[in-house]
């Protein structure tokens, strides 16, 4: 694995972090929250810096299914969470407590919805990329032939993560907090290690869908694009 890619991927985990931290609002506290939100916006811009040659080709070239779906979920990416920084700026208690406006519940309505929304977007994100994400990890780690018993293991892990995260999804009302906003806020009894592995596998619903979805959208562009080949 070269440097770059090494680099893109300690910054897409850091990331990944940081938004759970940030989502676990009511067990961090505040300061806290904004100073990972502070963070998480820094790297989410170093991110967008390291990958801005892909903004110069999004009107180039042929645009398949796959090609399509990745531009549409990458673009509302980066408008939940352009929303959810500028938005954080008028609510700052800690940060910036000094800019301050008399009324902040629509700021804060648009914060707390579109960061979850930033959060599934993040989990497509992801999924969208994942099959990078094994390969460099097999580099990493030396794996380079393939074993079915081990490829059964991961689907039936991922069919587990995905029941559990459809389990938590209810539990935690995320239908609700994607499309209503609560000023009263969300009252959950948590844990760090709940919360945790029940973000965890909600972000494995759309990580494993994504691929999956891919890799169907994949197989349908290569059909049509044989079936052109033969007429």
């Amino acid at each position: 694995m070269n440097r770059n890619m090494l680099i893109r991927l300690v910054i897409d985990l850091s990331m990944t972090v940081l938004m759970l931290v940030v989502m676990a609002y009511q067990i961090t506290g505040n300061a806290m929250h904004e100073l990972a939100g502070v963070l998480l916006c820094l790297l989410f811009i170093t991110h967008n810096i390291l990958n801005r040659r892909w903004y110069k080709t999004i009107f180039k070239g042929k645009h398949n299914g796959r090609r399509i779906l990745s531009i549409a979920v990458n673009l509302l990416f980066l408008v939940s969470m352009a929303a959810v920084m500028i938005s954080s700026v008028p609510i700052s208690c800690d940060i910036i407590p000094f800019i301050s406006i008399n009324n902040d519940t629509v700021p804060l309505q648009i914060h707390v919805m579109t960061s979850y929304w930033g959060f599934i977007f993040m989990a497509v994100h992801i999924g969208m990329s994942w099959a990078t994400i094994i390969n460099s990890v097999r580099k990493m780690t030396g794996i380079t032939g393939t074993s079915r018993i081990r490829t059964i293991a991961f689907r039936v892990i991922a069919v587990l993560i995905v029941v559990y995260g459809v389990q938590a999804s209810f539990e935690r009302e995320m239908f609700y907090k994607l499309t209503i906003y609560n000023p009263f806020g969300w009252k959950f009894n948590d844990s760090s290690m709940g919360f945790l592995l029940d973000h965890l596998a909600i972000m494995g619903i759309y990580i494993s869908g994504t691929h999956y979805v891919l890799k169907f959208v994949q197989k349908q562009d290569n059909t049509n694009f044989q079936n052109k080949k033969v007429h």
